[in-house]
């Protein structure tokens, strides 16, 4: 599996479960709301929704790998059982690179880029 791969599949995930506090701030920067209301934005959906947001972004990831495996040519449960290995490896690298890429993600780029503009500080 390619580094671009592991990227295309694990990306729109990571973004799905960060719009939690990603929404206030594309709010806040295209002008479409005040500071004040997408800090009380942001404050609302990441304390009492955030696990929603990742159960999207777990959901969606599940869905892309399934995608993935689909066009890899492993449709039948006997092909899946063959190609266990590749699989397995396949889905702990996605897992993995989408937590790091959700925390660095959410709490470095979003968290500075919310600072930068003033929503939180």
């Amino acid at each position: 599996m390619k580094i671009r791969e592991i990227i295309t599949l694990t990306g729109i995930p990571v973004v799905l479960a960060s719009l939690c506090c990603l929404s206030p701030l594309v709010l806040a920067a295209l002008g479409l709301s005040t500071i004040s209301f997408a800090s009380s934005l942001a404050d609302t959906l990441y304390g009492e929704y955030k696990w929603a947001f990742r159960a999207v972004g777990i959901f969606s990831l599940v869905l892309f790998l399934v995608l993935y495996f689909r066009a890899q040519g492993i449709c039948t449960l006997d092909a899946a059982r063959r190609k266990k290995n590749i699989i397995i490896n396949t889905v702990l690298i996605a897992l993995t690179v989408g937590i790091l890429g959700y925390l660095f993600w959410l709490y470095v780029v979003v968290h500075y880029v919310g600072v930068w503009l003033g929503v939180w500080s």
